[in-house]
């Protein structure tokens, strides 16, 4: 069966997903009005799908590689064991702080750290291990955010990277956007890794996940 790609069918997905909560919502809202490039938000249906996976995955340590308005790290937090913890990675201050603003004044405020300034520096000095690992940062930092992860990835835990179609660029092998190469060699390196299994999926903008093999 191919995959379906009508028009409206992204709408008709998010229609029939679980409503945010008020904390996204009012996340979601302020995204919009205040930050430049406001469709790097994650959304309802991702946000939902990372939800879901969190709470599969029973994590106590959950990692974020870019925060931006904080959308993701809250969805998450909702499925939280109760004593399981995120801490998502931001190098822009003004979205560190946009999400820091947003988290305090919501019911995870004791159990999302943002941590400003690059996120390898960051995924270096965590202690492991790490349950789940959700990348989506800048592109050519996705093969050394990867193995920093992977390094540290506790038995059983999972890796999802963002982006991985990059709206579909990722099939033009001659593009000369760094990011779409990066992105490219990125989903090469791990599809062809002993190490791991991983599935791309067409959430979104696509959506890798990846575990120990």
């Amino acid at each position: 069966m191919k995959p379906v790609t009508l028009p409206g069918i992204e709408e008709y997905a998010e229609n029939h997903t679980t409503p945010d909560r008020e904390p996204l919502v009012k996340l979601a809202a302020d995204t919009t009005d205040s930050l430049t490039d406001p469709q790097m938000m994650s959304g309802r249906v991702q946000g939902r799908f990372l939800q879901m996976l969190v709470h599969a995955l029973r994590p106590r340590l959950v990692v974020e590689v870019g925060t931006f308005s904080g959308y993701a790290a809250l969805a998450m937090a909702e499925a939280l064991p109760p004593e399981g913890r995120i801490v998502t990675c931001e190098i822009d201050a003004r979205h560190a702080e946009f999400a820091r603003r947003h988290i305090a004044a919501s019911p995870y405020a004791g159990r999302i750290t943002v941590e400003l300034g690059p996120a390898a520096d960051t995924l270096r000095k965590l202690d492991g291990p790490f349950d789940f690992v959700f990348i989506d940062a800048d592109k050519p930092g996705y093969l050394e955010y990867y193995e920093l992860a992977l390094e540290k990835l506790a038995p059983g835990g999972l890796i999802a990277a963002d982006n991985a179609l990059w709206n579909g660029d990722v099939l033009n092998a001659g593009s000369p956007d760094p990011d779409t190469q990066a992105l490219r060699e990125f989903n090469d390196t791990v599809a062809r890794d002993p190490r791991v299994a991983c599935v791309l999926l067409t959430i979104r903008d696509g959506l890798v996940l990846i575990r120990r093999a």
